[in-house]
């Protein structure tokens, strides 16, 4: 599994340890993902995706796995949620 967020796209950084001496060494910053299971109302069914704790609130910010998708780039959405989201928007629409 890589690791970078299905819904935002945030995924691992790259910097520098930083000594008292200023010696510098290379490190990974990590997102923060959690195995979550989100809901879509509009499918009825629920989804277990790979997401960052900031993503997180930010679904529940925006009002839901479906108001979140609607409102994304498609660029920064994972295949599946790409696909979870043209499903929700063909739903909606009819």
């Amino acid at each position: 599994m890589s690791r970078s967020c299905e819904l935002t796209g945030k995924g691992v950084q790259s910097g520098n340890n930083v000594s008292h001496a200023n010696n510098k060494t290379k490190r990974k910053f990590l997102p923060n993902l959690c195995n979550v299971t989100l809901i879509s109302d509009a499918l009825g069914q629920r989804f277990r995706l790979r997401v960052s704790a900031a993503a997180l609130r930010s679904v529940e910010h925006r009002g839901g796995l479906d108001a979140f998708l609607l409102k994304s780039d498609e660029n920064e959405l994972s295949m599946r949620a790409r696909l979870l989201r043209r499903q929700i928007a063909k739903k909606t629409a009819a």
